[in-house]
């Protein structure tokens, strides 16, 4: 009973009346009876915003956090645009179409599909763009078996234990067994074991060009020669889906020699995130086919356009058009020279602090920034505080830093995680070893290292 009383004391959140104006007691888990005035809804809305995070201090997130006031100002005369409606606003589909053709040619699509005529879409994200790959992938192997007089019945998928978990949902929402391989000392996946883990029903091994545990990009060229050898070997014709959620948007600029992409036959589909390292606001993201032969026909739907027919395959059918939008226009703005240097410059900050980690002498790094803009590290010894005290410590700077387990073969390691994106400047980031050092100093009781954090 008295539980009951403390909820229903606590169910309205009221403001001062010198300040609410014009808003009185709100519930939180109702709708308010009276209409509130715009202005104060706003004020009370915002005022319960401010106990979020600083988005500029969330090195936990790979989502990007800022923007121009010019691509704003294209989102918000966007927001009302719906997407799928392709007859409604034919210009915000070509636009959709342009993106696809000019992540095509960005990662060597073949021609003609890496010319004008990509096989590709947008999604809200790459967990959708995972499940229509995925997707794709088990349509094209249970075709192969039906076609063959084999049992169809127990696909599986073939992945290391460091995946994002969009792929062990992909897994288990379209029934199909997921096989996780542990790292076995390493931060992922490799060649021999992707090879190793494969059958007669494996629809695809996912390789991943930016590992989330650390930024490390898996060896998608050795996978794939993997591959060839057990095809030449057994027959099996396995293809490769590479998950470039942020490394679509790396690899092209700063790692342009490092084939991963469709220069690769074995790649049949690459996803990315828009909103990541493509420098987007939540949420877009692409998946692309190498060509019409790698996505069946019966997954694709057609919608009506400009008096024509045109393709369209997602999970969503309803969702803005603002952040293509946006897509185009970064992409349009910055063109290949001016993404080359913002993600160059995001590199170059990451080594930075991973420089700076490395000089207080405490900890272990996993990875520099040397291929994505991302540091791991760990404590090199135990002591009587861990990774998860120094994170929470760090909070008290404003700095939000992960910290977690690595995945299975890696038992017993666990890390903090740094994610430099577009917007964290050198200031930023020598101000945070300055915290990092202090947050230490709290922690022990003593010192570290004396070092100098300067750019």
């Amino acid at each position: 009973m008295s539980l009951h009383k403390h909820h229903v004391q606590h169910d309205a959140m009221v403001l001062d009346p010198a300040f609410d104006g014009g808003v009185g007691a709100i519930p939180k888990h109702r709708l308010p009876r009276t209409t509130q005035e715009a202005g104060a809804a706003m004020r009370f809305v915002r005022d319960e915003l401010m106990l979020d995070g600083n988005a500029r201090q969330n090195l936990a997130t790979f989502v990007t956090t800022w923007m121009e006031p010019e691509a704003q100002a294209l989102i918000q005369m966007s927001l009302e645009k719906n997407i799928i409606d392709k007859d409604e606003y034919p210009q915000s589909a070509e636009i959709e179409r342009r993106c696809v053709n000019i992540l095509a040619n960005l990662w060597n699509a073949p021609a003609p599909t890496g010319g004008t005529d990509a096989v590709g879409c947008s999604t809200t994200g790459s967990s959708e763009a995972a499940m229509l790959a995925g997707m794709a992938m088990k349509w094209r192997w249970r075709a192969r078996r039906e076609a063959a007089g084999q049992d169809a019945t127990r696909p599986n998928i073939v992945m290391g234990a460091n995946v994002q978990v969009c792929w062990e949902k992909f897994a288990r929402y379209w029934d199909v067994e997921a096989r996780l391989i542990p790292l076995d000392g390493a931060t992922h996946l490799t060649a021999a074991q992707a090879a190793a883990a494969c059958d007669e029903n494996t629809i695809g091994v996912v390789a991943v060009l930016g590992s989330t545990f650390d930024g490390s990009y898996e060896p998608v060229a050795g996978i794939a020669a993997a591959l060839d050898r057990l095809q030449l070997d057994t027959g099996l014709d396995v293809p490769v889906h590479v998950d470039a959620a942020s490394g679509g948007f790396i690899a092209p600029f700063l790692d342009p020699e490092l084939p991963w992409d469709f220069r690769l036959e074995r790649v049949q589909s690459i996803n990315s995130s828009g909103h990541k390292y493509g420098l987007v606001y939540p949420g877009v993201g692409w998946v692309l086919w190498r060509g019409a032969d790698s996505l069946p026909a019966d997954l694709i739907f057609s919608v009506d356009y400009l008096g024509g027919s045109m393709p369209t395959f997602a999970l969503n059918f309803s969702r803005p058009a603002a952040q293509v939008i946006a897509q185009y226009y970064v992409l349009v703005r910055y063109g290949f020279a001016g993404y080359r240097r913002i993600q160059q410059r995001s590199r170059d900050i990451a080594l930075y602090i991973a420089d700076g980690v490395g000089k207080l002498g405490l900890f272990t790094l996993f990875s520099r920034g040397e291929e994505l803009p991302v540091l791991a590290f760990s404590l090199t010894t135990p002591d009587t505080w861990s990774v998860y005290d120094l994170s929470h410590e760090l909070r008290s700077f404003g700095w939000i830093v992960p910290a977690y387990p690595m995945p299975e073969g890696m038992a017993g390691v666990d890390v903090l995680r740094v994610v430099v994106r577009n917007g964290f400047t050198y200031d930023l980031a020598e101000a945070f070893l300055a915290d990092l050092a202090k947050s230490v100093e709290r922690l022990s009781g003593k010192a570290p290292a004396r070092v100098a954090f300067h750019h």
